[in-house]
């Protein structure tokens, strides 16, 4: 019978964290016991305490229950890869941060560009009392 969460992900993700049993344990409010136990395979922690132990472990609860752990490798997001897809039937906007595929109301939707602005559409932005301040004069109707 399989388990919904294994000593080897709990012994794991703790020494990744460099946390101790005993550290472990204050942080989910348990006895440095009970952490022995679950990592030794003679226990299981109390669903009431997955999401805490999660917290304390720096994983989602998700990654604990199964032991998948995913690490995002991409440290800098480049807007430049910005898209919007707009629905032609209700005008719903899809912004994404990269290419996807997405439909709405029955329609695929396909990526688009955004205008160039015109004398009506410029944005002016300006830095007043430690605030960004973006002014488009324009009653956008």
């Amino acid at each position: 019978m399989s388990t919904y969460i294994t000593a080897d992900t709990i012994r794991t993700l703790r020494e990744q964290q460099g946390l101790t049993q005993r550290a472990l344990a204050e942080a989910v409010g348990v006895t440095d016991k009970a952490v022995s136990n679950w990592e030794s395979g003679r226990g299981l922690p109390d669903i009431s305490l997955i999401e805490s132990l999660a917290a304390a472990l720096g994983v989602s609860v998700a990654e604990l229950l199964t032991g998948d752990v995913r690490q995002n490798a991409n440290r800098a997001g480049n807007m430049l890869r910005s898209r919007f897809y707009v629905c032609p039937i209700c005008g719903n906007v899809v912004h994404a941060l990269g290419e996807g595929s997405f439909s709405c109301c029955g329609s695929q939707l396909i990526s688009q560009e955004a205008e160039e602005p015109d004398e009506h559409h410029n944005a002016t932005v300006t830095y007043l009392d430690g605030s960004w301040h973006v002014l488009i004069d324009h009653p956008m109707t």
